[in-house]
C-alpha cells in the first residue's frame, strides 16, 4: 500500500460525519486519471444515451452503496460510519418497510440476493453479512480479504468489486474467489469499479466518481460500451447537497433498470437508448 494511499485512509478515519462528501473522497483509490483510457487509433467504444421512464421518492439521506431488486422488493445497502445500514424498500413509494442498522465501525457497501438472503459487503471490515430476505435477520458473516464495493450474482456464482480494474467472481456460500477478470475499454484498464449488476449477460457496473455505467463482458473483461448518464443530476431539482451516481437494479422479468445516486431523493427506471438509432435498446 503506498503513504498516499495510507493518508487517504487516515483521512477517512478521522473526518467528522458531517462532512458526507469529504468521507466519500477519501475513498478514491490511485489512478483516477486512467479510469476512462482509450487506445488510439480503435474504433471507438459504443457510449449509450438513456431515456426516463418513471421516477419514484428515494430517501435523500440514503448515502447509497447498493441495490437489489427481486422481482417485487427494493433492497438497499447504505453507507458511512454510523449512517450504514440495509433496508427493503416499497418501490412505488419510496417508502423504507424495514431497516436494519450496521454498527458505527461497519461502512456499508455493495448488496445482492442469492436464493432466499440477501448478502452486503463492508468497505474496509473484510466481511459480508447474510440477511434473511424476510425480516433482515443476520444469518451469518462471510470473511473475505481486501476492500468490497459492489455485488452482484451471475448464475451459479456472486461478483464483487474493490476499487480496482479486477472484478472476483465467487463462490456464494465460502465465498472463496474462483476466478478473476481484469475490466478494459480496449486495453486500458478501467478503475474505480463501483456498484455492479449483472443485465442479460451483461455486468453493468457505475465507475466511481464519473456519470457513466461500464458494459463488460463477463467472459473477456471487455468494456461493450458505455451508458451516459450525465444529466441525470439535473433532473433531481434538489435544495440538498448531493453526491455522485451509484446504484444500479434490474427487475430482469419486466425488463426495468433502476438507477439512483448517493443522497439522491430520487429513483428513475430508464431505457437505455442506442447510439446509433436514438431508441431504446
Amino acid at each position: 500500500m503506498s503513504a498516499l494511499r495510507k493518508v487517504l485512509m487516515a483521512a477517512c478515519l478521522i473526518a467528522p460525519l458531517q462532512s458526507l462528501v469529504a468521507i466519500a473522497t477519501c475513498r478514491q483509490p490511485l489512478g483516477l486519471a486512467n479510469t476512462l483510457e482509450s487506445a488510439a487509433g480503435l474504433p471507438a467504444t459504443p457510449v449509450y444515451g438513456y431515456r426516463i421512464v418513471g421516477e419514484y421518492p428515494h430517501d435523500p439521506a440514503a448515502f447509497t452503496q447498493g441495490l437489489f431488486f427481486d422481482g417485487t422488493d427494493l433492497y438497499e445497502s447504505t453507507g458511512l460510519h454510523g449512517r450504514s445500514s440495509v433496508r427493503r424498500i416499497h418501490l412505488p413509494s419510496g417508502k423504507v418497510e424495514h431497516i436494519r442498522e450496521l454498527p458505527v465501525f461497519y461502512f456499508g457497501e455493495g448488496i445482492s440476493g442469492w436464493q432466499d438472503a440477501l448478502i452486503q459487503l463492508t468497505w474496509q471490515s473484510q466481511v459480508a453479512f447474510v440477511y434473511d430476505k424476510k425480516n433482515l435477520e443476520l444469518l451469518r458473516t462471510l470473511p473475505y480479504a481486501g476492500e468490497g464495493w459492489g455485488v452482484t450474482q451471475a448464475g451459479t456464482l456472486l461478483i464483487t468489486s474493490d476499487g480496482t480494474e479486477y472484478l472476483c467472481f465467487r463462490d456464494p456460500t465460502s465465498f472463496a474467489e474462483v476466478r478473476r477478470l481484469r475490466v478494459h475499454d480496449q486495453g486500458a484498464p478501467v478503475r474505480l469499479l463501483n456498484e455492479l449488476e449483472f443485465v442479460e449477460g451483461q455486468i453493468f457496473a457505475n465507475v466511481w466518481r464519473t456519470d457513466r455505467i461500464a458494459r463488460i463482458s463477463p467472459q473477456t473483461g471487455e468494456v461493450l460500451g458505455w451508458i451516459d448518464l450525465s444529466g441525470l443530476k439535473n433532473e433531481l431539482h434538489s435544495d440538498r447537497p448531493v453526491d455522485v451516481l451509484n446504484g444500479i437494479a434490474y427487475d430482469a422479468k419486466r425488463r426495468r433498470l433502476f438507477v439512483t445516486g448517493k443522497l439522491w431523493p430520487k429513483l428513475f427506471e430508464i431505457e437505455v437508448v442506442d447510439p446509433k438509432s436514438k431508441m431504446p435498446e
